[in-house]
């Protein structure tokens, strides 16, 4: 991705493996400071995966893959390493299809770290074909909605639902962002502006309960989100906030789209009641950068994702093409990814 810095604009990755260290760009410093973390371990690993350093599930996925390979050189149990790293986050299938990865390469005597930095490179391939396949439906002037952060700090690079954003941009298409705040972690205002500012997409940050009010306007053209599990039936997870959106637009006749590499795909998970959501800790609601919000004493719920079904979803952007959901059950690679899983879920 586009990073501008002191020393001018340069292209940064979201996590790399370097010298027995996964780095990472820490999203927590975000968008204040440019800062990284070194995780020396897979502990290390684990913690930038459950405290958010690292977020987005593509970019989980790549975190558990070279937090795996890591343990791998350093002659850690491996059965240890992946139950801890599958511990962090049990919603997004990315972070259980890349520590599985790598756990294949060791019992087929591959190098594992060389099977990583594949996996790697290769996501963020997919992630510039989505961006391709993506920009195909955004029409010169289209102005678009998004949630949370689905970019490259998500992804590694490109982005699932900015990649098609970056491309429509970059070629020469007028475009205009909607940004969802995306409380209580504020991703949206945090991480999705600071990336389009980085590329020069013009944008603007709204509060999450102002989406409804344009695209009740006809201020909105399309919605495109990323998603951290689909199942076979379409239904997703995504970053809490994601289903109103994609409820209120298909009452306003505005399509919505989902933007998500062929990882994130679970199809032996059945539907949305299938997937596991994660709940975090209370204070991210109950605090806003230190400060209490609400009177002391007071309980807040949160869940950090929630599930659209698939009957509000357009289709499905992905590295292969773009799929209706009706469509999923008869391609191959979802057939193939059944097959593997014995029709079960990760992570559950």
């Amino acid at each position: 991705m586009k990073v501008i810095t002191k020393e001018g604009t340069k292209d940064i990755w979201a996590l790399w493996y370097e010298a027995g260290l996964v780095k990472f760009i820490d999203q927590r410093a975000l968008p204040e400071k440019l800062e990284f973390f070194n995780a020396k371990d897979y502990r290390d690993v684990a913690f930038a995966i459950k405290d958010m350093v690292v977020r987005g599930a593509p970019a989980i996925g790549a975190a558990g893959a070279l937090g795996m390979a890591q343990a791998y050189e350093q002659r850690r149990d491996m059965a240890e390493v992946a139950q801890v790293l599958r511990a962090t986050r049990p919603t997004a299938h990315d972070l259980f299809f890349g520590i599985a990865l790598i756990e294949n390469a060791i019992k087929a005597s591959e190098d594992p770290v060389k099977a990583a930095k594949v996996f790697v490179e290769d996501l963020v391939d997919r992630c510039r074909r989505i961006g391709e396949n993506g920009a195909k439906l955004i029409k010169d002037g289209a102005r678009i909605l998004t949630h949370c952060n689905a970019g490259a700090l998500a992804t590694v690079d490109y982005g699932t639902a900015l990649a098609p954003m970056r491309v429509a941009h970059r070629a020469g298409k007028n475009i205009f962002v909607f940004v969802d705040e995306t409380r209580p972690r504020l991703q949206g205002a945090k991480l999705t502006a600071w990336e389009l500012k980085q590329e020069g997409i013009p944008h603007a940050l709204i509060a999450d309960n102002a989406a409804g009010h344009y695209l009740s306007r006809g201020e909105v053209d399309l919605v495109i989100t990323g998603a951290d599990r689909i199942t076979a039936s379409g239904d997703f997870a995504n970053k809490i906030g994601t289903f109103e959106k994609a409820v209120v637009a298909k009452a306003c006749g505005v399509p919505f789209y989902v933007a998500a590499p062929i990882s994130t795909f679970d199809p032996g998970t059945k539907d949305g009641k299938g997937i596991p959501i994660e709940e975090r800790d209370q204070d991210e609601v109950l605090f806003v950068g230190g400060k209490a919000i609400a009177p002391e004493g007071t309980k807040a719920r949160n869940p950090a994702f929630d599930v659209t079904p698939h009957g509000y979803v357009k289709a499905f952007i992905t590295e292969a093409g773009i799929f209706k959901p009706s469509q999923l059950g008869k391609l191959d690679w979802m057939r193939k990814k059944r097959r593997r899983t014995g029709g079960r879920g990760r992570g559950r």
